[in-house]
């Protein structure tokens, strides 16, 4: 039998190149450099965190996810965001509750990957922040012995934590709480006081770069929350010196990894690119709020939360109009 001319398949007729599985493990792959400055800064603890978060997502997704969804790489990226969210010297009972958390409440009870409304790291995060707030804000000092551990690691579960005497406030607390600034050199550098991910701003960049290349990420949110942070904050300060210049905002805290690997998560954040401005620059003007006049020094967690809850409307009210018709109340 000779093959026919013509053969009629359903639709789809085009094949993607980059599936789910190739763009997760590809976003895993530019995060390893972020993962070995977080253990050049803090050490083995940093190593112990991110391991302890990695492994509780891929167990939780293992335990709740249905079929291969091990394989897509999701839950892996999940517990790696989540270890850089967290202060190397986090009791690892407590990074392993958050990780479980993460998947669970974040992804799984949704109805996993591709319907969970909040990115599942910071959700986890989230969790972290109000159960463990006196932990989850201890910040040990970078530098020191690789081997050293940091905190209290390996506390019992709901025992009360050793607090380590070599701690210090973050760049935020000491601007908002002592009005002590930090160099911009040491904020670029890394070497501050911080969670895991806030010490690898340049390599934070240079993996957003790349993604952005190879079109796994819409450059549009880092570039708007960026720029609203830096517009915003620069403004402030010109009217009032006191506030935070724009370049303490940008490379403080964890907005390059929040604006890069979170609030582009393809499934939180909005489809259309006007969407996606919308989405960038309210993150942006709540970052600067919150950090400004919030009674908390940090504002990026809630910042993408709270814009991951408006997607929904924001993805309505930007679509565009559909080929061949008027718009709404048009004549």
């Amino acid at each position: 039998m000779t093959n026919p001319t013509l053969l009629v398949t359903a639709s789809p007729h085009l094949g993607a190149r980059d599936s789910t599985p190739r763009i997760m493990w590809t976003v895993v792959a530019t995060l390893v450099p972020v993962c070995i400055a977080a253990a050049w800064f803090f050490g083995v603890g940093a190593l112990l965190q991110l391991g302890t978060a990695a492994a509780a997502a891929v167990l939780a997704e293992r335990v709740t996810g249905k079929g291969g969804t091990l394989a897509d790489g999701s839950a892996l990226i999940t517990g790696l965001l989540l270890g850089l969210s967290l202060p190397a010297g986090f009791p690892l009972w407590m990074t392993f509750l958050g990780g479980i958390f993460a998947i669970g409440f974040g992804k799984s009870i949704w109805g996993g990957l591709g319907f969970n409304v909040f990115n599942p790291a910071l959700l986890g995060r989230a969790f972290l922040q109000a159960a463990f707030p006196v932990a989850i804000t201890t910040w040990p000092r970078a530098g020191g012995s690789f081997w050293a551990l940091r905190g209290d690691l390996f506390a019992l579960p709901f025992a009360r934590p050793h607090l380590d005497a070599v701690t210090s406030a973050t760049p935020l607390g000491l601007l908002k709480f002592e009005g002590q600034g930090t160099p911009l050199l040491d904020l670029v550098r890394g070497t501050t006081t911080g969670s895991l991910g806030e010490t690898a701003a340049l390599v934070i960049l240079v993996g957003g770069v790349y993604l952005a290349l190879r079109g796994y990420l819409n450059w549009r949110i880092p570039a708007g929350i960026l720029l609203t942070v830096a517009a915003l904050s620069g403004l402030l300060h010109t009217v009032d010196p006191a506030k935070p210049d724009a370049a303490f905002m940008l490379f403080s805290g964890g907005l390059m990894l929040g604006a890069i690997y979170m609030a582009t998560d393809l499934v939180t954040s909005p489809v259309t690119n006007g969407g996606r401005w919308v989405f960038a620059v309210g993150i942006g003007v709540l970052v600067v709020a919150i950090r400004v006049w919030g009674g908390l020094p940090e504002g990026v967690m809630y910042a993408i939360l709270f814009m991951n809850a408006l997607v929904p409307f924001i993805n309505r009210a930007t679509q565009p109009r559909v080929f061949g018709t008027r718009l709404s109340g048009a004549t």
